[in-house]
């Protein structure tokens, strides 16, 4: 929690500054060295744990119905955990979402 009588420019600082430590870390400390393979190991679930992290408050609870989930957004959830599933292609099963959610609402659920 943000103390009352702090200026909104000291909190804009310090997450700026944050966040390019946060970066700098990566990029500037470890930038021309490679990395440990465990390390790279790990670092290849973070789409993997992102994804559905950005995803799933839009499916389950999504701001045009009032954060009531509908027909359309669960059946190309469903669709495209399916198709990632059995192609094993990220773009084939963000492609075939995007259809069926443009399908049910063209639909008219």
């Amino acid at each position: 929690m943000i103390p009352e009588g702090t200026p909104i420019w000291t909190v804009i600082f310090g997450l700026a500054l944050g966040t390019f430590l946060i970066r700098f870390s990566f990029l500037g400390i470890v930038g021309d060295r490679p990395l440990p393979v465990w390390l790279l190991r790990l670092l290849r679930y973070t789409p993997v744990a992102v994804i559905p992290g950005l995803v799933a408050p839009l499916v389950l609870f999504p701001a045009a119905t009032d954060g009531a989930p509908d027909a359309a957004r669960l059946t190309a959830a469903v669709v495209t955990v399916g198709v990632g599933l059995m192609a094993r292609n990220t773009l084939y099963a963000i492609a075939a979402g995007a259809l069926v959610l443009y399908g049910m609402f063209w639909l008219g659920f």
